[in-house]
């Protein structure tokens, strides 16, 4: 498996190739035994979620909403200014003559009608002619500013159709290279950038690069900017590295616009802090919105340190940071999980004399609410509110989604009502933490609920909707939902973007379809998809499902040679990969790393360290990490699930007991793993029968118990020798529409086999092959140590000897397994 996964991941990215300027647009009733015959359903989950596809699209029955897989629809804080001197304020043009102005008061005339546009401009153009016939260089200035007047005045009046039409006349006459000049071509490209119209831009370029017209670095920068604007970010890396081959040198502006658009692909640092150093050595010196992008570009891959000295060089280089700068680097901070330095940089913000916004106090509170530490990022909020400032959508969100990451479900919820209370319209974001809270408790009937909300409040689901599915189905481990989705969301008109396939290979691994996650990420690089930080992680999580350590050593070794800065998800997913193949010493190694290396592990990696040590058994280490967590008062659901796990398994009943009623004083809500785990537990304790109490408990709770834990009540009742009661059991869990699998049978046959009931052992056999359960070595493993175990050495050979009477599919190499077995039992 590793030879197949190191192919797609360990192979560079180039951007792909495509002509300079494309002049084509981019569209984008109960049984009574074990025995007995039932029908068994399948899954519910599968029309459920088809219903509420279908519903769907009843209720949008025009044409679908396109979003560009580029584009983020969150709002975003803005680093710069417009410098229209217009804005806001009535049309004034003092370059204009008189003539020209008279020119552009009919065009934008509503009675103006287009069959007059070439009399008015020819008269513009007759009376320049007649003004001077020798038509010297100062006329054609004069001309072209009454041309790039008009153009802009058309502009400004929104009057794009028309000022292209201005163009187009100007373009056609032969005499166009002396009136059309850089500025007006700039101005153009500009004004269609704006209006979303980017490959007649491009067309326009590229057509006078073709009839020789001499391009300057403003008509380029123009059309860079306008595939920015409108999200094709690769198509403005090409325009630029094709300026730079014609020798046309960047502008400051040029070298922002790029740097903006780096930052929204997520390239890796090293790609963006060498572009600066291009910028620096061609003698162009960065300004304040050179930093307040740089520290921008810092987000994505959570890159606090390098954002922190981008702040240090822009103070030192002499520039004033500004309330922009100092939210940005919350967000940065916030993003990448360090509450306590987003803390400072508000002193410092409120030092220099800027008072705290709603942005600011949104990016305190996401830092808080990311890092579990929901407590403070409650009082934050109270204390925005002593301050008058009114909690808004983004707020109110952010600590829903940090309470349902927690699994604190009633707090969720107070804080949704308390929203609504304070008459503040949730978003789309809103209904997607609502459908991931709903989702993952498996609560698929109120997220599907929440999701036809959606449209009752006029809201569209939206990229990041779809992924919320993808990702809920995918950790339930449905993969066929998955798929449909999938087909769903490109039906809709929805492109898969980076966070889309970076959802599906999260989603597959979790299914365990290894192979089918590689595929998608191959398939994203071939699209010439640019990996980042939260790419590499998802393949690492991939891996560490997997148990591919050595694999996820090299991914782990290419992100820190240049592609991507590992955090402390990477860290997570290595001791993860480590845990899952039993390599303890490995694992053992990075958490010392992790607690010498770190004077403040940060709480994610405290939650991982309780996780893996109690998957592996590690009692000393998984209280020690969960004592670290407690210190920094964050342990989530995940975590307390985890030591009721570790306590449950070594019958630790009062720790077990204790961890549980910390998790209902702090507001958590069990989840099903929670039960699961209190199950198993009683199950082999002499209070086995409390095992059924919590199934029970489970189920008036609203929740849906799963096989496991079915088969935990009834290992309870096989191992007391109550097999009517691990019958009723069984029955119980056919008639919820659950398949019994393997483990199923394998616990009535063994226990049959134990109290030397072999013919009912056999029966349940029989039973499994006529239901297409396969069988594995457990099964018939039990039968032969039972007869051994009553000293029935020879009923134990004579049942191996016509084992293929019983089981047609068994093999002889089963048979000689199971007769070496017998021999070794017996000696």
């Amino acid at each position: 498996m590793a030879e197949k996964v190191a192919l797609p991941l360990l192979i560079s990215n180039p951007l792909p190739t495509k002509p300079q300027f494309p002049t084509q647009s981019h569209n984008l009733q109960q049984p009574s035994s074990p025995i007995s015959s039932s029908n068994t359903s399948s899954p519910p989950f599968t029309p459920l979620i088809q219903n509420m596809l279908i519903n769907h699209h009843k209720i949008q029955p025009h044409s679908p909403k396109f979003i560009n897989p580029n584009v983020s629809i969150r709002p975003r804080t803005r680093i710069s200014k417009a410098r229209d001197p217009n804005r806001g304020k009535p049309w004034a043009s003092h370059r204009l003559s008189t003539l020209g102005q008279q020119v552009l008061d009919s065009l934008i005339d509503p009675c103006f009608e287009g069959s007059e546009l070439d009399k008015v401009l020819s008269q513009l153009f007759e009376y320049y002619h007649k003004e001077e016939l020798s038509l010297s260089s100062g006329t054609w200035n004069s001309l072209s500013m009454d041309v790039l007047g008009i153009i802009k005045g058309l502009g400004f009046y929104k009057k794009c159709d028309m000022a292209m039409s201005v163009f187009s006349w100007v373009r056609e006459r032969e005499d166009f290279e002396s009136v059309l000049n850089c500025s007006v071509v700039a101005v153009i490209i500009t004004m269609l950038g704006k209006e979303g119209k980017v490959s007649a831009a491009s067309s326009i370029l590229n057509n006078l690069r073709k009839d020789g017209f001499d391009l300057d670095v403003y008509a380029y920068t123009s059309l860079i900017t306008a595939y920015a604007s409108n999200g094709r970010y690769r198509d403005a890396v090409l325009v630029f590295k094709k300026m730079e081959e014609e020798g046309c040198k960047p502008t400051l502006i040029t070298y922002n616009v790029i740097l903006n658009v780096y930052g929204k692909m997520g390239m890796p640092w090293s790609k963006i802090s060498g572009l600066v150093h291009g910028m620096k050595s061609s003698g162009v010196a960065p300004d304040d919105y050179t930093y307040n992008t740089l520290i921008s570009c810092c987000r994505r891959g959570s890159l606090y340190e390098e954002a922190a000295q981008v702040f240090e060089e822009m103070k030192l280089s002499g520039f004033s940071p500004d309330k922009v700068t100092f939210n940005t680097l919350l967000d940065v901070y916030g993003k990448s999980r360090r509450p306590k330095e987003a803390m400072e940089v508000l002193k410092e913000m409120e030092f220099s004399g800027f008072s705290p916004s709603i942005v600011t106090y949104n990016s305190l509170i996401s830092a808080y609410a990311r890092d579990g530490l929901l407590r403070e990022a409650m009082e934050l909020k109270d204390q925005m509110v002593e301050k008058g400032i009114k909690p808004d959508v983004f707020t109110y969100t952010t600590l829903l989604s940090g309470f349902e990451k927690a699994g604190m479900d009633e707090p969720a919820m107070r804080i949704f009502g308390e929203m609504r209370a304070a008459g503040c319209k949730p978003n789309i974001c809103t209904f997607n933490a609502l459908i991931k809270m709903h989702g993952n408790r498996g609560r698929f009937a109120e997220m599907m609920k929440v999701f036809e909300e959606i449209e009752i409040c006029n809201c569209a689901p939206d990229i990041v909707t779809w992924n919320t599915l993808l990702a809920v189905f995918g950790q339930n481990g449905m993969d066929s939902e998955v798929s449909g989705v999938f087909k769903e969301m490109k039906r809709a008109g929805f492109v898969p973007e980076r966070d889309t396939f970076n959802t599906l290979i999260s989603a597959y691994s979790r299914c365990g379809s290894f192979q089918q996650a590689m595929a998608v990420y191959k398939r994203m690089l071939e699209a010439g998809v640019t990996p980042d930080l939260s790419s590499y992680n998802a393949v690492l999580a991939a891996l560490a499902r997997g148990g591919l350590w050595e694999q996820s050593e090299k991914v782990f070794a290419e992100m820190k040679d240049g592609r991507c800065k590992p955090n402390e998800l990477t860290y997570c997913s290595l001791l993860h990969a480590y845990a899952n193949s039993k390599e303890i010493e490995r694992m053992h190694t990075l958490a010392e790393e992790i607690y010498s290396g770190l004077t403040e592990p940060v709480p994610v990696l405290l939650k991982t360290l309780v996780l893996v040590n109690s998957k592996c058994d590690l009692l000393m280490e998984t209280e020690h990490a969960f004592e670290e967590l407690k210190k920094k008062g964050s342990p989530d659901l995940s975590t307390l699930n985890a030591m009721i796990a570790i306590y449950g398994r070594r019958q630790m009943v009062a720790k077990a007991n204790e961890i549980l009623n910390f998790m209902n004083e702090s507001g958590f809500s069990p989840s099903l793993a929670t039960y699961n785990s209190l199950m198993y537990m009683h199950s082999r304790s002499e209070n086995f029968e409390r095992s059924e109490e919590v199934l029970k408990e489970i189920l008036a709770k609203g929740l849906k118990p799963d096989l496991i834990s079915y088969n935990t009540v009834i290992f309870a009742y096989c191992r007391n020798g109550r097999m009517k009661d691990a019958s009723r059991i069984f029955s119980y869990m056919k008639t919820y529409g659950l398949v019994p699998d393997v483990i199923t049978y394998n616990t009535f046959v063994a226990s049959y086999a134990a109290d030397s009931l072999f013919e009912d052992a056999i029966g349940v056999v029989r039973y499994m092959i006529k239901h297409g359960c396969k069988r594995n070595q457990n099964t018939y493993n039990s039968i032969v140590d039972g007869y051994c175990k009553h000293s029935r050495r020879a009923d134990a050979i004579m049942f191996v000897s016509s084992l293929n009477q019983l089981d047609p599919h068994v093999t002889k190499e089963e048979e000689l397994r199971l007769s070496e077995r017998i021999a070794k039992k017996w000696s």
